[in-house]
């Protein structure tokens, strides 16, 4: 499987607050705030840009990341993010090696759901090290939805 670095997710309390200071301090290009509200998990979000590098910040509304939230704090990352050149191909991989691609919640994904609110194909890999989880998108829709972001 084809895969480049992507980006890391950050969890954040407040979204305003997190991307006025990483503007200021860091120079970050900030994106327009998305939201993604699918099966009880509910986050507003923000692409971070500094030069070449991007990071999600991303505040909890409900769901199992809110859970996290409360119980770590803020700053964690919990996401490292990778894409592919074919998700289709990363997902038969996959499959071969016996690893069942999840979504959001932790659920099993069939080839047929990769689809995700922000309309990019998306998967996400078991997770094998505390709350720490593992995200594969696909390289088209990724740069596409990244600068739909900024737009």
């Amino acid at each position: 499987m084809e895969l480049k670095f992507s980006h890391v997710d950050v969890l954040v309390s407040n979204l305003e607050e997190a991307c006025a200071y990483y503007a200021k301090i860091l120079k970050a290009r900030i994106s327009k705030t998305l939201i993604w509200d699918r099966g009880g998990l509910h986050v507003r979000f923000a692409i971070a840009l500094i030069g070449q590098e991007r990071f999600m910040l991303v505040q909890p509304l409900a769901g199992n990341l809110k859970d996290l939230l409360d119980a770590h704090g803020e700053g964690m990352i919990y996401r490292h993010c990778y894409s592919t050149p074919d998700i289709e191909i990363a997902y038969a991989e996959l499959i071969s090696d016996g690893v069942q691609p999840e979504d959001e919640n932790g659920k099993p994904l069939t080839l047929a759901d990769l689809q995700s609110p922000s309309g990019k194909r998306i998967i996400w890999l078991p997770k094998r090290f505390g709350h720490f989880s593992i995200e594969i998108l696909e390289d088209k829709a990724l740069e596409v939805f990244v600068d739909e972001a900024f737009g």
